[in-house]
């Protein structure tokens, strides 16, 4: 598509919003219900796409791509009405005698820029929440995903008006392009140096952007942790998609005393959960595409390879790898992983851990295995990072009910469930005075009520 041709687009999806449909309850309870079932009748068809691109298992792509997307229709379907609800506030002293209220109200006609490696579950989830606060929405899928981008445009094609909602297929050029026009908001999701240019180029128009980023997220184990517990939930949060995810334990930071005992049982785990070969695996994603397949390999350099190692070009398989030996100025820790590479690091003390971490950006994610409370409570009040587990790993994803987003570089803004309403929405604040004639004493000629009211105020 063009720079016209979306020009356009955008411009059509302007005049529906500003003919009012897209506000009214019933309308957006009406979408929501319509992009269940439009989502349910493709559901063969985006796990095979997701297969296709990542080769998704099937049970990885229904829970983390659709499972999780059917929670959240379901919920945002039944609390629309109450989300959209004018909310009463308390008055001040000087509007006391007034009715408050914040009136939630659409931000127009917003854009949506997805990620490859969840290319349809972060797409649609934004879209939710687009729907759900009254918006037009513009969706552009990931072109490294091409199976899923196909997918997602015929699901769009088959059950909306492209007037109300759009997919725009493409690369580079065209995502450039969308964020080059005009928004009421952008959403991306994705890595942080495509973050700062969309950010630079939706300074131009002054559109606000919610950043979906990512970083080097941590994962601790103090001498107290469960091991055996560490282990299994350690290698299925980071191998989960073949360890491409933006809230997968990025690195492992172990104490001293216990990091050979855990790194020999996250050895067997990954026996158990994949076999001696996990190539032979059906349970056992791949590599996006060949860019990333040859990043990776070239940072298996780092260190030590404890187990795994094994590479398959034609396939883009790379299997589940632990590296010891690694230093915190290698290039496996200078930039995010993002795939099945996992360096284990060790701290001496809990100073030593909380000065390591600290050596990179705020990250997306923590975890911390401890039964030390003391501990536990160090971690998580002196690192900041966007959200966490403590004795797991990506549970804080899965609950709609918690905001998720990252801080500083790993990005900003939250979303998921009534977050992702509220990111789409503008809270417009209304006072209706119910003084006949005004509060007097604020009006000229002030005379003695200066002193008055400055003694009124301060008492106050």
């Amino acid at each position: 598509m063009n720079e016209d041709a979306i020009r356009n687009l955008i411009q059509s999806q302007r005049d529906f919003y500003e003919r009012g449909i897209t506000r009214e309850i019933p309308f957006r309870k009406s979408q929501l219900k319509n992009l269940f079932n439009l989502i349910k009748k493709y559901e063969a068809d985006i796990l095979e796409a997701l297969y296709v691109d990542l080769r998704k298992p099937v049970f990885e792509g229904f829970m983390s791509e659709i499972g999780i997307i059917y929670s959240e229709l379901r919920s945002a379907k039944r609390k629309v009405k109450s989300w959209s609800r004018a909310k009463l506030v308390p008055g001040a002293w000087l509007n006391i005698c007034a009715v408050n209220k914040i009136l939630p109200e659409p931000r127009g006609v917003v854009l949506v820029i997805g990620p490859w490696n969840y290319p349809f579950q972060l797409l649609m989830s934004p879209l939710i929440g687009a729907i759900a606060a009254g918006n037009c929405a513009i969706l552009k899928p990931s072109e490294f995903s091409p199976a899923t981008s196909s997918i997602v445009s015929r699901i769009i094609k088959d059950g909306f008006d492209p007037e109300y909602i759009a997919v725009v297929e493409g690369g580079v050029e065209v995502g450039q392009s969308l964020v080059g026009q005009k928004f009421d908001h952008i959403f991306y999701t994705g890595g942080t140096e495509i973050g700062k240019k969309i950010m630079k180029g939706a300074a131009e128009n002054l559109t606000p952007v919610t950043l979906e980023l990512g970083g080097k997220s941590p994962c601790i184990i103090d001498e107290s942790a469960d091991l055996d517990l560490a282990a299994k939930k350690i290698v299925w949060g980071k191998f989960w998609n073949a360890g491409q995810t933006c809230i997968a334990p990025d690195y492992l930071l172990a104490d001293s005393r216990i990091k050979e005992r855990l790194v020999g049982k996250i050895t067997r785990c990954i026996e158990t959960f994949w076999g001696a070969d996990p190539s032979k695996t059906k349970d056992y994603a791949r590599i996006i595409n060949e860019k990333h397949f040859q990043r990776l390999r070239n940072l298996m350099n780092s260190g030590k390879i404890v187990i795994g190692g094994k590479c398959v070009e034609s396939e883009r398989y790379i299997s589940p790898t632990v590296i010891e030996n690694t230093g915190l100025d290698s290039p496996i820790m200078k930039e995010e992983i993002f795939g099945p590479l996992l360096p284990v690091l060790e701290f001496k003390d809990i100073d030593d851990c909380i000065k390591k971490i600290k050596l990179n950006p705020k990250p997306l994610a923590l975890y911390c295995f401890s039964k030390d409370k003391v501990f536990r409570s160090r971690i998580m009040r002196e690192i900041p990072f966007g959200g966490g587990c403590i004795n797991d790993t990506f549970l804080q994803f899965t609950n709609h009910k918690l905001p998720f987003g990252g801080v500083g570089t790993s990005g900003f803004g939250h979303y998921h469930g009534k977050f992702t309403f509220d990111t789409f929405s503008h809270f417009k604040p209304v006072v209706r005075s119910l003084w006949v004639n005004g509060l007097w004493p604020i009006y000229p000629p002030y005379r003695f009520f200066t002193k008055l009211m400055r003694k009124l105020i301060t008492w106050i």
